[in-house]
């Protein structure tokens, strides 16, 4: 294979569609691949010009090995990896400043550019990038990375992917490496880092944080932001940038009902574009464009809100696995159509579960309308360094994510994963106060969600797991508030380390899971079903107490999809209906007769 990889990269669309330039270019596509079993390509110096030797494989990034559409579909355990391509900066790139961006690697990365280390990140869900422009040749680029996973740590970040060969249980397919896009871009010496777009509807203000990379003193830099709403001008703002990071609040001067008919919500997914130049006289340094949606997460006297009324959140539990990508979905165009199966089927949102997903599927969820819990990948135990581990990722999954409209919870920790003596163990008590009061520290905009499931402490949201299939049971379960806090639906307390219910908003946040083999799998549910019209009416047994009760204020039904062993999704794991979409509709919308 030759060095430049000449075939067409999958995934070619851009991957950061919240901060995007015009000028880049994609790295996906095939580079040389190696297992490095022995652990001794750094020792041997598989990074060097010289060692293409070691490579023997090829791979389509940015598919793990372990995924068919690697080329590879390996699942077993090979926990240090190395890619390798080659690459030329377009010449008109030349003089500026270049970006190497990865969107995700699993776990560890080092990277070395002509065999200069550029990179080195710790964390699987998260992105990282790397000024290369010292290590870069005229042409003849050499780009290698080696990937270090820990597949039998049970203390790493790592949701729902199995510390055991086989998939099982509620575990699956493992992944390792870079699993995310990979792309270049050029950059002047001074440039935007990042930008955080906060709304305020009560204002109908956005306020903008803008920060700049190689900010200088007396550097006559200018700012130039222009805000457009369907093509029409909105506001424009220009203002010297006297600091590395600067705050600006923006009036939006839009008087259609003082901006209340371009609010976003699931119904009326409304996005402002967003436009910034950064001016250094009369050149144009950087060129960047963004969006944003006026909307407004709150509780008021118990009852959660959206842009001020009362809303009552309909979430399907969404995995993000794909049958041929694992955690990769194949295209662009999958992600929009799980985000369309969903809204079809009556949710207006989704929790995904245990994965951190790809910014375009948060796109997708902004553009299209759907409300999204943002879940991290979670450990299964506890330890000091999964804390130093795990406490960085998510500051960097905030600072990733903020921006995007459709998020409406943080949730650091799900079901006591790398907690799971937190009823009795004070440390990993303070642990979980320290990530929700950590996690309100860095937005106060959205609730925060202690350990969604069960055993909470400080929180903002009460949330329940309950896989009771029986109607009866589920009905006098949550008649009050007072019989909801109190029940044990998986023998674990709602509250725990002396906390108590505080009049928070009540939520099931999983329930149902109901198995219907309708596809090839086999696999298990938490309750069973023998054909279309026991499916639906095991359904409509669930989510009836749903909308019943006086006292829930939103559910997440288990699952969009049938994932591997497990099949208690609404969808097949390749996504095909397991009952008419409108009829599963009419259910999770309350007005079927349930």
């Amino acid at each position: 294979m030759g060095e430049q990889c000449s075939k067409a990269p999958p995934r070619p669309e851009y991957p950061r569609p919240q901060f995007m330039r015009q000028e880049w270019v994609s790295l996906n596509g095939a580079w040389a691949f190696e297992f490095d079993d022995a652990v001794v390509g750094e020792d041997e110096r598989w990074y060097l010009e010289n060692k293409a030797g070691s490579f023997t494989k090829e791979i389509q990034v940015p598919f793990t090995f372990q995924s068919e559409l690697s080329g590879i579909g390996d699942p077993s355990f090979h926990d240090v990896v190395w890619y390798r391509r080659g690459f030329d900066v377009p010449a008109d790139w030349r003089g500026r400043r270049i970006m190497l961006h990865f969107g995700a690697v699993d776990y560890a990365a080092k990277v070395w550019v002509n065999g200069h280390l550029v990179a080195v990140h710790e964390g699987g869900h998260t992105p990282f990038q790397a000024d290369i422009t010292p290590a870069l040749a005229d042409h003849g680029n050499i780009l290698v990375v080696k990937a270090e996973d820990f597949s039998r740590d049970v203390t790493l970040p790592r949701g729902k992917q199995y510390w055991q060969e086989q998939s099982a249980s509620i575990f699956y397919t493992r992944t390792t490496g870079i699993w995310q896009s990979v792309w270049l871009e050029p950059l002047a010496p001074a440039h935007l880092d990042k930008i955080k777009l906060t709304p305020d509807i009560d204002r109908n203000e956005i306020r903008l944080s803008t920060f700049v990379q190689g900010w200088k003193p007396s550097g006559d830099l200018r700012l130039q932001v222009t805000i457009t709403f369907q093509s029409e001008a909105v506001a424009e703002d220009q203002y010297f940038v006297n600091h590395a990071e600067e705050t600006r609040s923006i009036g939006l001067n839009d008087f259609m009902d003082h901006g209340q008919g371009r609010l976003w919500s699931p119904e009326k997914p409304n996005l402002y574009d967003i436009r910034l130049r950064l001016m250094q006289g009369e050149e144009v340094l950087d060129d960047v464009t963004s969006y944003f949606g006026m909307r407004k997460v709150s509780i008021q006297d118990g009852i959660l809100c959206l842009n001020n009324r009362p809303y009552f959140q309909r979430l399907v539990l969404d995995q993000g696995y794909f049958p041929d990508g694992i955690l990769t979905a194949p295209s662009d165009e999958a992600l929009r159509r799980d985000v369309e199966l969903a809204k079809l089927m009556g949710f207006n949102g989704a929790r995904k579960h245990q994965k951190t997903e790809d910014p375009r599927f948060l796109y997708w969820c902004d553009k299209l309308g759907l409300l999204l819990w943002s879940e991290a990948a979670n450990a299964y135990d506890y330890s000091a360094a999964y804390v130093r581990r795990f406490t960085r990722e998510w500051q960097e999954i905030m600072d990733r994510d903020y921006n995007h409209p459709c998020i409406v919870a943080w949730v650091p920790l799900n079901e006591s994963w790398g907690i799971p003596n937190v009823l009795v163990d004070r440390r990993q008590q303070q642990h979980g106060l320290a990530m929700y009061h950590l996690t309100k520290s860095l937005d106060d905009t959205r609730p925060v969600i202690y350990n969604d499931g069960w055993e909470h402490m400080t929180t903002d949201l009460v949330t329940i797991h309950d896989y009771e299939s029986r109607r009866e049971v589920l009905e006098e379960r949550y008649a009050s508030a007072a019989a909801a806090v109190e029940a044990m639906p998986a023998r674990r307390r709602i509250f725990v380390g002396g906390a108590s219910y505080q009049g928070q908003p009540i939520l099931v946040s999983e329930f149902g899971g109901i198995a219907y083999k309708k596809s090839d799998w086999d696999g298990w549910g938490y309750s069973g079903a023998e054909n279309e019209e026991d499916f639906l009416q095991r359904l409509r047994a669930v989510v009836a107490p749903m909308f019943s009760s006086p006292v829930i204020q939103g559910y997440c039904y288990t699952q969009l999809t049938d994932v591997e062993q497990e099949i208690n999704g609404l969808l097949t794991y390749d996504r095909r209906p397991k009952a008419p979409l409108e009829e599963i509709r009419r259910i999770m919308e309350g007005n079927a007769d349930l």
